[in-house]
């Protein structure tokens, strides 16, 4: 169930609007933080290591899976168990929210590596001991 703010009241006078022009260009209005609710006691988590962006002038199609064989290129089809079929308005509202969500990670536990090569250390062994 979600919240909705409430709508101005359509017979309150200080809400109609006026022929007459204003005095002052209207200033733009701050962005309200809308809190939602969310009912996720039928939600179904799974865990995807695997992430396809595909699509039509008018829909986003976002197909994950478990890719078992996750370094190198597959030798069998990667499994797809979950597609999320989205606008491309959502779709932004969503690249901005990972967005963010990412910098704060980052600014919080350092730069993620997307590049799994950058990432491997030469011998294998554990990181050396700070002290």
């Amino acid at each position: 169930m979600a919240k909705i703010p409430d709508k101005p009241e359509l017979d309150n006078p200080a809400n109609e609007l006026s022929a007459e022009p204003a005095a002052q260009p209207p200033q733009p209005q701050p962005q309200q933080r809308v809190q939602v609710e969310i009912d996720d006691s039928k939600v179904l988590a799974n865990y995807a290591n695997f992430c396809r962006v595909t699509g039509t002038p008018e829909e986003l199609i976002i197909d994950f899976g478990l890719n078992p064989q996750p370094f190198g290129i597959p030798t069998q089809p990667i499994p797809v168990s979950q597609r999320i079929i989205t606008n491309f308005y959502t779709a932004k509202r969503m690249l901005h929210a990972l967005q963010l969500t990412i910098q704060r990670h980052e600014a919080t536990f350092g730069v993620l590596e997307t590049d799994v090569q950058k990432r491997v250390r030469p011998g294998g062994g554990a990181p050396p001991a700070r002290g």
